[in-house]
């Protein structure tokens, strides 16, 4: 079953970076939930299983960052800086600076 979401959803995808959750695909019970994601970073659409998506934080809730999601931002600036990974020279400057 697929739900698009609106609003979207703030979501931190480890590895890929910041961006929107605009849909949820939901296959079973057997299944892990798929966030379609689009990351703010690079504009590139994922779908992100469960264990792959964290909740931005959210100073106003009382949400502080996931340290899943800080370990994650540490092995992108890394990635961006080395240039290493499957991101091109373009993206691999835009993290570096957001990062």
């Amino acid at each position: 079953m697929f739900t698009q979401l609106n609003p979207p959803i703030p979501f931190h995808v480890l590895d890929k970076g910041d961006g929107m959750a605009i849909g949820m695909i939901d296959y079973g019970p057997e299944h892990n939930l798929l966030w379609i994601t689009a990351i703010d970073a690079t504009g590139e659409i994922w779908c992100a299983p469960n264990p792959k998506v964290r909740m931005q934080a959210n100073w106003s809730l009382g949400r502080g960052e996931s340290p899943a999601v800080a370990a994650a931002r540490e092995r992108l600036a890394a990635t961006a800086k080395e240039g290493l990974g499957e991101f091109c020279a373009d993206c691999s400057d835009v993290l570096a600076e957001r990062v």
